[in-house]
């Protein structure tokens, strides 16, 4: 940018200097000319003779040559070439019929040249050169110069002074930014970036605490999950501890007992196993390995479960029914569709007291297959609604515990149908109970998969 303002301008006015001079000298010239047009033959004598009524043109030097390039005339009081042979570009140019003009800005001074060919009767009979050197425009250009020197330099301290104080200022957030990610790399999730400004720096160091929010979410629910996943574990763990060595250190037990205390290992190897399944679902869920989605009808699968929730119900004497229409098909798979419709079922059925119903219904509703899980059991508390979807937790820990949970079902089901572009909800009834309700975005037109 500071060297075009230095050269542009510079450019621009000795061009149009160039123009100027041109149009001077070769005016200064057709008046010499013309003054010498009206003689049949030129010799020293005429031409001095025409010469003498030119106006005084500020000339440095003009010559006057007959067809031969022989000075008749020279203006240089010193050192004229007068009988000499001049054969300067100009004049053999002009010598030739042409007009000739150069001008050149060379040590501080304009130097231009200009020439004619002067003309009798068609026939040329000789030429005139003009020559000017001049200082004073030059003078002005060379100042000119100078002031655009002069403004470049305030320009550019100016410039580097403001580069020096935003690079500063930015390398200032560079680095609280790099510090901030140096401590969150370290585990210290918690850290903030404290960035000032409204420029990209700042708005990236709210990205970044956004991100560190979420990271500080995550590794806290991750480290509930562990925590309580061992918990879990722990659970059953100790219990089949406790059983195997209620028997090894007991002398003489009788068979019922043994028989007994082994049913009991049998149902806390049991429920090891489905927790380690769930935990295994959820870790698949977590990390987006699913069977690629496929159109499936969901009422042959809903038809499934069904069959095989309502042998569990008839023992516990709760009343199984549904309500299905056809044509409900979404993009999902088969064994998540069964998971999902098995956990709601399933557990719509463990809290439900004996004479009890579940109420299970499929339908089309604005785009979507809506299914919908309702019990007339004891409901929900309110103040449990929100986290009813959380991993492992529980209502009632030590009813859900006896009936067999593991706090895993409706997280799964969360994860699943969320993961499907779907949403599950969890609502008390106004006449008693619970019901959960799932939303997938209906396939039109699609088939069973």
């Amino acid at each position: 940018m500071l060297i075009l303002l230095n050269t542009y301008p510079l450019l621009v006015s000795e061009n149009m200097v160039f123009r100027s001079k041109e149009t001077t000298m070769q005016s200064s010239v057709s008046v010499m000319v013309y003054s010498l047009s009206g003689l049949d033959k030129l010799n020293e004598e005429n031409v001095t003779a025409a010469m003498a009524v030119v106006e005084e043109t500020g000339l440095s030097r003009i010559l006057v040559t007959d067809s031969t390039g022989k000075a008749l005339y020279d203006t240089r009081e010193t050192g004229g070439a007068v009988g000499r042979y001049i054969l300067y570009t100009e004049i053999v140019q002009a010598l030739m019929g042409n007009d000739a003009f150069s001008c050149a800005y060379h040590n501080g001074a304009f130097r231009s040249r200009a020439s004619s060919p002067v003309l009798y009767q068609n026939q040329i009979i000789g030429a005139v050169y003009a020559y000017e050197y001049d200082t004073e425009q030059a003078a002005l250009l060379e100042g000119l110069q100078e002031n655009l020197l002069k403004l470049s330099a305030v320009i550019g301290v100016v410039v580097l002074a403001l580069s020096l104080v935003l690079s500063m200022a930015l390398t200032k957030k560079i680095g609280k930014l790099l510090t901030a990610i140096r401590q969150v790399r370290e585990g210290a999730y918690s850290h903030r970036a404290e960035i000032a400004g409204h420029d990209e720096i700042a708005q990236i160091g709210e990205e970044f605490n956004s991100l560190t929010d979420r990271l500080q979410t995550t590794e806290n629910a991750r480290r509930r999950f562990v925590s309580d996943a061992s918990h879990e574990l722990k659970t059953p763990l100790a219990a089949i501890r406790l059983l195997t060595d209620s028997i090894l250190q007991t002398d003489n037990i009788d068979p019922a007992t043994t028989r007994e205390f082994v049913s009991d290992i049998g149902r806390e190897a049991e429920r090891l196993s489905r927790i380690t399944e769930d935990l295994l679902r959820l870790t698949r869920l977590d990390s987006s390995v699913l069977d690629a989605p496929s159109e499936v009808d969901v009422l042959p699968v809903l038809e499934q479960v069904l069959r095989m929730m309502s042998l569990v119900a008839q023992e516990k004497g709760v009343d199984l029914t549904y309500d299905a229409a056809e044509g409900c098909t979404v993009l999902s798979s088969k064994d998540e569709l069964h998971q999902v419709i098995y956990n709601l079922v399933d557990n719509a059925v463990k809290y439900t007291p004996a004479g009890g119903a579940v109420q299970v219904s499929l339908e089309q509703e604005k785009g979507q297959v809506v299914l919908s899980v309702a019990d007339n059991g004891a409901g929900i508390p309110e103040a449990d609604l929100p986290r009813i979807f959380e991993r492992f937790y529980r209502v009632d820990k030590a009813r859900s515990r006896a009936a067999g949970g593991t706090g895993l079902g409706l997280s799964i089901v969360s994860d699943t149908v969320k993961r499907r572009g779907g949403t599950v909800e969890a609502a008390n009834r106004p006449q008693g109970g619970a019901v959960f309700t799932v939303r997938w975005p209906a396939v039109k037109g699609g088939g069973a998969g």
